[in-house]
């Protein structure tokens, strides 16, 4: 029987917590049997959100609420699977996951939300305290799922959660879980730290990281349909404001001097108008963002070039070296800094643990696989084509989620 001390804080607590959907029996779950990894409810269930995200009357007015609805269906669920159809059926959740979502990617919660019941878990997932319609979308059609005959017994497995920064809530679902998974970067690891978690738990973090694009010149300039080209650069950039870890920052072009020249002004051009196009909307604090960071680059490296267009939309910084101290220097709204070579392999000297991301347009992958493996580089976790930075996999920043939540039963 729970002390009374106990109750009375738990509804001290509670009471501050929005329940976006699922149950709020937040410590009956310590008592949830762990599910298998891809068990198959879950997947039925993941097929009908996507089914529900994809038929809804304001799913169309977000990009990203459609690619997580592709992301989430059962056909593409199957396939993921398939790269771990050698788990061994002695594997399970590890209990109960907690998971904080990044307060400005409206969507990223629903990401982890989907590792976690995938690899077996109860799920409490926070949720942002900002107010963002896909959100209130996605949180919704969970709610209504979790409602029905086939997906009441899931209901206890899950919990949507919204608050505003609060310890005292950290600490009550840091103790009950058995995997806390950290979106936000530094200072949001920094801040959940500082609730204790049991001693068999552990963190899961996604720390503040810098991705880059390297674009050989040539290669550019003989494809054919460079609109496609810049569609997919402002899938990996500007659908997020440019503020996903994933989106490039440092843009690499490879080739002569006057072939560069020639890309970068086809390559900007494209994209400016499929920025007017699609009518993107630079923030005012954003606009004072992008012209002080261009300020402190001035400042701070020598020979630096700027560019702005009139309206804003693209500004680029040229530099004639790479500093090491690069990923310090980061903006959003579509800030970019250039560099030139002939060789395509100058940024090696500067890549880190905070490297993620390496994107690329006019590059083979056998290329780049000769390029960059075997040379002990520190960061650098995902290397794709243009187009695929934002998309996730079930392997990111260099952790197999699904193995890495659950547990193995060692069986003799």
């Amino acid at each position: 029987m729970p002390r009374l001390e106990d109750v009375v804080i738990h509804m001290r607590l509670t009471s501050k917590i929005q329940l976006m959907a699922g149950s709020e029996s937040y410590e009956k779950m310590l008592y949830l049997k762990p599910l298998v990894p891809f068990d198959n409810t879950v997947i039925q269930f993941f097929e009908a959100l996507s089914m529900s995200l994809m038929k809804h009357p304001k799913g169309r007015d977000f990009p990203d609420i459609i690619s997580f609805g592709f992301f989430s269906r059962k056909t593409n669920i199957k396939r993921l699977k398939k790269s771990y159809k050698n788990l061994k059926s002695n594997v399970v959740g590890r209990g109960v996951s907690f998971h904080i979502a990044p307060s400005n990617v409206p969507i990223n919660f629903a990401y982890s939300f989907v590792v976690g019941l995938l690899s077996g878990n109860a799920c409490v997932v926070r949720v942002s305290s900002k107010s963002f319609p896909q959100t209130d979308i996605v949180s919704n059609a969970i709610a209504s799922l979790l409602e029905k005959p086939e997906f009441t017994e899931l209901k206890r497995y899950i919990s949507i959660v919204k608050y505003e920064r609060n310890i005292e809530i950290n600490n009550y679902f840091s103790s009950l879980c058995d995997v806390r998974i950290i979106w936000g970067g530094n200072n949001t690891i920094s801040e959940l730290r500082k609730s204790p978690l049991p001693p068999r738990s552990f963190d899961v973090t996604f720390s503040d990281r810098y991705s880059f694009c390297i674009i050989k010149a040539k290669e550019y300039l003989d494809i054919q349909n460079k609109k496609n080209i810049a569609i997919d650069f402002y899938n990996d950039t500007y659908l997020f404001d440019q503020n996903a870890c994933s989106s490039p920052r440092l843009i690499y072009w490879v080739g002569s001097s006057n072939v560069v020249l020639k890309a970068k002004e086809v390559f900007w051009s494209f994209l400016h108008e499929l920025l007017v196009e699609k009518n993107y909307k630079l923030q005012p604090m954003t606009a004072i963002n992008k012209y002080t960071a261009s300020c402190r680059a001035a400042l701070d490296y020598n020979n630096v070039v700027i560019s702005r267009l009139p309206d804003n939309l693209i500004s680029r910084i040229d530099l004639d070296s790479l500093p090491a101290d690069l990923p310090e220097h980061t903006c959003e709204g579509g800030s970019y800094f250039e560099y030139s070579d002939e060789m395509p392999d100058k940024f090696l000297g500067i890549v880190s643990r905070k490297f993620q991301t390496l994107t690329y347009i006019g590059f083979d992958r056998a290329e780049l696989s000769s390029l960059l493996v075997g040379r002990g580089l520190l960061g650098l976790d995902r290397i794709v084509p243009c187009g695929k930075a934002a998309e996730f996999g079930l392997i990111w920043d260099g952790y197999d989620l699904i193995r890495h939540m659950s547990r193995v039963v060692s069986i003799e």
